[in-house]
């Protein structure tokens, strides 16, 4: 699971010195560096893998997705570049070493699998409300309160600690400012190191705030154990079948990231960088050697991997309660207490099929009283209107 690269802003403040038409593609958008850095993520799996993935891309033993979004689906096909350069057979232009690869998509209205925070859940916007007025968020928000002050000022925006969680607004801030330095775009005067030093922890606070810090095990059921429980039945899959996907990859953003350290206890605190990478390794033990996936059956362990600095080795992580070489058994237990079997109950969502068949079952009912109630009318009205026309006569 992989952030997208280096991007532009996604949105400017009041204030900002630079408009949207200032920026290549406008806001959100890949750079060239950003297509670089997923690039070099792909050429360093490549090289890691280069035993265990076909040479080729094969689509049965290979599979990637993303969130519909311009940079999250250029930053897949930029890794896909890195990962399988076509080679022999697959060549189809001796010019161009790139070969077309399907990236999966689902509409941002129905993606329940990526992009985090998960949609259409009253319980987690309870849960967000209830972080606000916490005293573990308080508690963390009060040494900032005269610097939110001021950067309300500076930057036109609405900030108090009730509302620093709504709409990402510090945390987009801090991007733009972030996108704009690394850019070399002219910062306002106030944007010093420090300020901005300061606001990345803000930021921080925000990303484990909405995830994490209050009621963390009750928001991963709701969040990032979603895409804990994808992964680990991906995990499962791969142990009991004898026609193995090698790698599943998906390409999505700083959220996704964050929610799924968060639901795993793994979260280091710090903002995913662009093109960080969260990953699992499967692994079967074998005659008392390790080897990955092979077919027979054997006990199976898991080893999570974070790349977040591509001048350094990825860090190897260790679930709480486990070995950094995790049992499978073992694994699933841990993570059990984050995954649910009923978002849809837990979110306190309403079933919109059963409330079209109540309904429809109310209407039937009354339809079925009133027709009762013609026939009586009929019945016993038009009878003795009858009567009373023959007695006329």
């Amino acid at each position: 699971v992989f952030r997208h690269g280096d991007r532009t802003p996604i949105v400017n403040f009041p204030t900002d010195l630079h408009k949207e038409s200032e920026w290549p593609q406008g806001f959100g958008q890949l750079t060239k560096t950003g297509m670089q850095q997923l690039f070099e993520l792909g050429q360093y799996m490549r090289e890691r893998y280069s035993n265990f993935l076909n040479s080729t891309y094969n689509r049965q033993e290979f599979y990637i997705q993303s969130t519909d979004y311009d940079r999250t689906i250029m930053s897949a096909q930029s890794y896909l570049s890195g990962l399988f350069p076509p080679t022999s057979s697959q060549i189809w232009n001796p010019e161009l070493l790139w070969q077309p690869i399907p990236v999966h998509t689902l509409q941002k209205s129905t993606d329940q699998k990526l992009y985090f925070p998960l949609r259409d859940c009253p319980r987690f916007d309870e849960l967000q409300n209830e972080t606000q007025t916490s005293s573990e968020f308080q508690n963390r928000i009060q040494p900032y309160m005269d610097f939110l002050q001021t950067m309300a000022v500076n930057t036109g925006l609405e900030l108090n600690n009730l509302k620093i969680l709504d709409n990402f607004q510090l945390w987009n801030t801090y991007d733009t400012l972030h996108c704009e330095d690394i850019h070399n775009y002219t910062l306002p005067v106030w944007a010093t190191k420090d300020v901005i030093s300061k606001m990345e922890k803000l930021a921080e606070l925000s990303l484990l705030s909405l995830f994490g810090l209050y009621k963390t095990e009750e928001k991963s059921r709701l969040q990032g154990g979603v895409l804990v429980n994808i992964i680990l039945n991906s995990i499962k899959q791969a142990a009991n079948s004898s026609k193995q996907r090698k790698m599943e990859v998906y390409s999505a953003h700083d959220t996704t990231v964050g929610a799924l350290q968060i639901a795993l206890n793994i979260f280091n605190g710090k903002l995913p960088p662009y093109a960080a990478c969260q990953f699992f390794e499967l692994y079967q033990e074998s005659s008392g050697q390790v080897s990955y996936l092979c077919e027979n059956k054997e006990r199976y362990s898991i080893e999570m991997h974070y790349r977040n600095d591509s001048s350094k080795d990825p860090y190897l992580l260790t679930l709480p309660g486990c070995t950094s070489s995790c049992p499978l058994e073992k694994f699933a237990e841990l993570v059990s207490p984050v995954i649910t079997e009923n978002w849809s109950k837990e979110c306190g969502k309403k079933d919109k099929m059963k409330d079209i068949f109540i309904g429809f079952d109310v209407a039937v009912g009354l339809l079925f009283i009133f027709d009762l109630i013609l026939l009586y009318l009929l019945y016993h009205y038009g009878r003795c209107r009858r009567r009373n026309n023959y007695q006329d006569i």
